[in-house]
C-alpha cells in the first residue's frame, strides 16, 4: 500500500513536470496556430504632425528610478525620439531616494536640444519607499487615457506608442504588452528563456489574455487602475491581472519592442529569479479567483503556467525521491532515477564550474534547474515571511 501511494505521487509529480515544460507549451503553440492573427499597423506619421493627431489617446509614461545613473540619459534620449504627438504625451520620472547621480544626470539630459520638446517632469523623492509606493502615488496625479510603465534600462521602439494607440481602439483591451529583448544576454540559457517567454506570452493571448506583463514596458487604461497593496512583490503581474480579472484582455504585440540594456551576472540573476519566485507565490494566493472555470482560457493558462511554476520545485523533489525509493524494486523507476541524476548532475556541473565552451542543451538545462532552485528558495522565503515588497537594485 505504501509503495502504491509513493508510486502514484511520483508518477503524478513527474507527469506534471513534463506537462509544464513540454505539454503546456505545445498546447499553446497549437492554439496560436489555430487562431488567426489580426495584424494592427501604426499610423504612417513619420514624425510629421497630422490633422488626426488629436484623435490619438493621451499617454503618460511613468518611469520609477532608483540609482539608475548609468542608463537614465539613454532612457530620456530614447523617449525624445518616440514618434507621437508632443501635445498628447507627457513623462514623469520618479527618482525614489536615489543616492547616486540619477537626478543630476536626468536634469542635464532634459536640457539637451533633442530632448527639450518633451513634456517631462522629474520628481526627486528624498526617501526611498519602493516601486509600489511610487506607482500608487504618481497614479493619483495622472489624468491621461493611457499609462505606460517602463524600466529605465529598457529602450523602446520609436513607433511603439502609435501601434499601442491603434490596439487600444478595441475597448476590450485593458493592458498591452510589448516584446522583451535582451541586448546582451548573460548566457545562452537566459537568451533561450526569454525567447521562450515571448512565445508563451504571444500564445497566452490566443487563449484570451497574456498573464501579467514585463516591467520593461507595458501600457494600461488609466481608468482601470486599482492601487496596489504596499507589500506587492511582482507589481507588473498583479496590476495587469487585476485588470484582466475585471473583464478586460491583456494583449501581446510582437511589433512593440523593449530592449534591455543591462546585463545581470549570475549572482544578480539568481537574486532576481528568487524574488520573482516569491512574487509568483504571492500573486497566486492573491489572484486565486482567476483559477475559477468562468475565466476560461485565463484560468487554464494560470494553472498550467504560473501555478505549476510555483509548485514545480516541490514536484521535482517528490519525483526524484519517489523514483529513488522505488528503484530497487521497479526497473522503470531505476531508469527514471538515473535519468534525473544525469540531468541534475550535468546542470550542477555547469552551474558550479561555468565552462567557457559548453553544449547549448546543457546550458539551457542548467538555466532551468538554476531557476527552479531559485524558485524553491524564493517560495520558502515568502511562505516564512522573509521576502518583503520593497524593491532592491538588482
Amino acid at each position: 500500500m505504501n509503495n502504491l501511494l509513493i508510486m502514484m505521487l511520483t508518477l503524478i509529480s513527474g507527469l506534471l513536470v513534463v506537462y509544464h515544460h513540454l505539454g503546456y507549451p505545445l498546447i499553446l503553440r497549437w492554439v496560436q496556430k489555430c487562431k488567426k492573427n489580426h495584424v494592427v499597423n501604426s499610423h504612417n506619421r513619420h514624425y510629421t504632425p497630422t490633422n488626426t493627431d488629436y484623435e490619438l489617446p493621451t499617454i503618460t509614461i511613468v518611469i520609477p528610478a532608483y540609482n539608475e545613473q548609468r542608463w537614465i540619459a539613454d532612457k530620456i534620449r530614447n523617449l525624445s525620439i518616440l514618434d507621437y504627438p508632443i501635445t498628447r504625451l507627457n513623462v514623469i520620472i520618479v527618482c525614489d531616494g536615489c543616492s547616486d547621480e540619477t537626478v543630476a544626470i536626468a536634469a542635464r539630459t532634459i536640457e539637451e536640444n533633442e530632448c527639450q520638446h518633451l513634456d517631462i517632469e522629474i520628481r526627486d523623492v528624498k526617501k526611498n519607499r519602493g516601486k509600489v509606493a511610487v506607482i500608487n502615488d504618481v497614479m493619483r496625479d495622472i489624468e491621461s487615457e493611457l499609462v505606460v510603465l517602463s524600466d529605465v534600462s529598457a529602450l523602446v521602439s520609436v513607433d511603439a506608442l502609435l501601434i499601442a494607440a491603434e490596439h487600444f481602439k478595441d475597448p476590450s483591451i485593458g493592458v498591452l504588452n510589448g516584446h522583451y529583448r535582451l541586448l546582451n544576454p548573460g548566457s545562452t540559457g537566459e537568451a533561450a528563456y526569454w525567447q521562450y517567454q515571448s512565445h508563451i506570452k504571444a500564445s497566452e493571448a490566443a487563449l484570451g489574455s497574456t498573464l501579467g506583463a514585463h516591467g520593461a514596458f507595458y501600457l494600461f487604461r488609466r481608468s482601470l487602475f486599482q492601487p496596489l497593496a504596499p507589500d506587492t512583490i511582482n507589481d507588473d503581474f498583479i496590476l495587469p491581472m487585476e485588470i484582466v480579472a475585471a473583464g478586460y484582455r491583456a494583449e501581446y504585440v510582437n511589433s512593440i519592442n523593449a530592449l534591455e540594456l543591462e546585463t545581470a551576472n549570475d549572482v544578480q540573476d539568481h537574486q532576481r529569479r528568487r524574488r520573482i519566485a516569491a512574487g509568483n507565490c504571492q500573486q497566486l494566493l492573491r489572484l486565486k479567483r482567476l483559477l475559477l472555470p468562468n475565466y476560461g482560457g485565463v484560468a487554464f493558462a494560470l494553472a498550467s503556467g504560473k501555478a505549476l511554476r510555483v509548485l514545480m520545485p516541490f514536484l521535482m523533489i517528490i519525483a526524484f525521491i519517489g523514483s529513488l525509493l522505488l528503484s530497487p524494486e521497479y526497473p522503470l523507476f531505476t531508469f527514471l532515477t538515473t535519468f534525473q541524476l544525469i540531468v541534475y548532475l550535468l546542470a550542477s556541473w555547469h552551474l558550479l564550474f561555468r565552462p567557457k565552451r559548453a553544449n547549448r542543451l546543457i546550458e539551457i538545462l542548467a538555466y532551468i534547474v538554476g531557476g527552479h532552485t531559485a524558485g524553491l528558495v524564493g517560495t520558502l522565503r515568502y511562505l516564512f515571511g522573509l521576502e518583503r515588497g520593497r524593491w532592491k537594485r538588482v
